[in-house]
């Protein structure tokens, strides 16, 4: 019996480990995707949002409006609209938005 509780709490330690990688791997991977967006928005001289966070989360607002049918073109023209982006740069945010948090939308 003593063995069997051994073999039954190993398999739980290895298992709550394999569960803290798996799910460090995905924090590990957003935080590079937002460090990529922000540079590639920097890069290209948009740095006129409110904060990283803020530029961050309308990054992921673009992959929701394309999830629910717009289409890029308009995506960008939303951004235009709400924002002081100029129309090169808003449709750039939103073409570095895709990259980096929706790919299933490159054309």
């Amino acid at each position: 019996m003593k063995k069997s509780m051994r073999a039954f709490a190993t398999l739980i330690a290895a298992a709550g480990a394999a569960g803290a990688i798996g799910l460090a791997a995905p924090v590990a991977h957003a935080d590079t995707n937002d460090g990529k967006f922000l540079a590639a928005l920097k890069a290209e001289g948009i740095t006129d949002h409110i904060s990283p966070q803020h530029a961050i989360e309308a990054g992921h607002t673009v992959c929701q409006k394309l999830d629910a049918g717009q289409t890029p073109t308009q995506v960008a023209n939303d951004v235009l609209n709400s924002s002081a982006m100029p129309a090169y740069q808003s449709g750039y945010f939103v073409g570095a938005s895709i990259k980096e948090y929706c790919p299933q939308y490159m054309p």
